[in-house]
Order: structure tokens, then C-alpha cells, then sequence
């Protein structure tokens, strides 16, 4: 039986890549089309390099461990503007600030996210567990709390290989082990200020 090279699989995979409703990987593409890893690999990187030089409204990109079609960087507002009209679904402030502690500090724990931001983040990890954005990632060792990782769908959405990719975090930010203490610490003026004010006060 004669080899197949990329050229022959380019249509077929174009094909797979437009139904793909998730990246799809190298690995799943040449099992489906029956060619060595390698064609495939030729064949995507000659895909990438013809929409390129055709100057297409798409292209081809490896996001969250897969390959998928996206529109492309200088076309998003219109498409946002046309498409959604205004509809999209955005995250509010505390879920973006929860999922990037998440995302830095992974995998960790509802009541550690809780102590880095100083509020109950209950709710907020619902809201990213429904959005596909975290998943449960096991137990701490220490307290056999559940703990949380950002998914594959969290690198796709933030055009993201991997988590390599994240960008560095400011020098001039504290660790979270030292941000904890400091929140601590104020948790514990805070009640000992309540418990004075406290006194004297109708329940």
C-alpha cells in the first residue's frame, strides 16, 4: 500500500479541524486519518504556512494541548461586535482575581484561595467549575481539603500552551505564604477590634 504524505491527509484533517468543538491532538488526528504521527505533523505546520501567506480571516493554532481553528487576533472585534453583539458572557472581577490564583498557585485549596484574597470564594469556584475553566485536582496531603487546577480549557481560552506560558508574576508582589500571614495577621486585628467595639452594643 502506497504511503500517504501530508498533502494527501491536508483535506481530510481540514475536515476533522472545522468539526472540532475542542483542540484536537496530533495523536487523534493521525489515528483518525491513519498516518504516522510525523505526516501529520508536516501537514499541520504546511496548513499554518498557506493561511499565512493567503492572508485568511483564520488560523490554524496549537492551544491547550491540540490543534483548532481561530479567527484571527485583528478581526476579534468585529467578529465580537457582529457575532456576539455585545452578548458574551465576561467573568466578574472576583472570579478573573480567583482563577489567577488558581492558575499561579495550583493545585490549591478553597480555603487557601479564600485566605490569598480575604473573602469567601464558595460561590467563585462554582462559577469557574461551571465555566470548565478549574477542575477538582485531588486531596492536600496535609488537611484532605479538594483541591483545584486550571483544565485544558483554561489554556485555550487564555492562548496558552502551557502553563510555561503564564506570564511572571511582579517582583514586587508578595509570596503567597506572605500574603497569607498578612491577611492573617489583619484577620486577627480586625477581630480584636470588633469584640471592643462589641461592647456596649445592642446584639
Amino acid at each position: 500500500m502506497t504511503e500517504r504524505s501530508a498533502a494527501d491527509v491536508s483535506g481530510p484533517i481540514e475536515a476533522l479541524l472545522l468539526l472540532a468543538e475542542e483542540p484536537m491532538s496530533v495523536e487523534l488526528l493521525a489515528e483518525a486519518v491513519d498516518v504516522p504521527r510525523p505526516v501529520v505533523e508536516e501537514c499541520l505546520a504546511e496548513l499554518v504556512a498557506f493561511y499565512d501567506e493567503t492572508g485568511r480571516g483564520f488560523e490554524l493554532r496549537e492551544l491547550g494541548g491540540g490543534w483548532r481553528y481561530y479567527t484571527r487576533e485583528e478581526h476579534a472585534d468585529m467578529v465580537s461586535r457582529f457575532v456576539l453583539d455585545g452578548q458574551q458572557s465576561r467573568l466578574s472581577q472576583a472570579a478573573l482575581e480567583t482563577l489567577a490564583v488558581v492558575a499561579y498557585q495550583q493545585p490549591i485549596s478553597r480555603a487557601r484561595i479564600s485566605a490569598v484574597r480575604g473573602v469567601n470564594v464558595g460561590g467563585v469556584i462554582r462559577t469557574l467549575l461551571a465555566r470548565g475553566l478549574v477542575a477538582e485536582a485531588g486531596h492536600d496531603p496535609e488537611s484532605g481539603a479538594v483541591v483545584f487546577a486550571t483544565t485544558s480549557h483554561f489554556l485555550e481560552r487564555m492562548g496558552l500552551r502551557s502553563l510555561d506560558e503564564l506570564p511572571e508574576l511582579a517582583p514586587q508582589l508578595p509570596e503567597v505564604a506572605e500574603l497569607e500571614a498578612e491577611l492573617g495577621q489583619l484577620a486577627v486585628v480586625r477581630t480584636a477590634a470588633g469584640d471592643g467595639e462589641a461592647e456596649g452594643q445592642v446584639p
